[in-house]
């Protein structure tokens, strides 16, 4: 939840999903901070790169030969572009969950084996 572009509402809707899903609301929360300010340029970026797939040839590559100034910003944000974010943002969350879930859950089933043998 924390890379999904839902600004503002992420924590709302981590919690109804962890009530929906019957899930832990602690940890529900923990994880889905991760859009913390030292990683949201980060997030953006991969958000935005991730969302070329979709766009196909009117994709929008954004150019950074001229530095990187709130002006170079404001003249690359377009429509096409604030599509291609969030259609890159759904996309990365998506997969950030897959991932992150699959090495959790292999994490807790190695751990639960040692404890049960231990």
């Amino acid at each position: 939840m924390g890379i999904a572009p839902f600004w503002g509402f992420q924590m709302i809707l981590a919690i109804a999903l962890s009530i929906y899903f019957k899930l832990n609301k602690v940890l529900v929360l923990i994880a889905a901070n991760i859009s913390f300010p030292p990683l949201i340029p980060l997030i953006l970026f991969l958000s935005h790169w991730v969302g070329r797939i979709w766009m196909g040839k009117d994709a929008v590559i954004l150019n950074f030969d001229a530095g990187l100034s709130p002006d170079v910003v404001y003249k690359s944000f377009t429509l096409l572009s604030f599509v291609q974010y969030i259609l890159g943002a759904i996309t990365l969350a998506a997969l950030s969950a897959g991932f992150f879930g699959l090495i959790t859950f292999l994490i807790l089933k190695v751990l639960k084996r040692k404890t049960i043998n231990g």
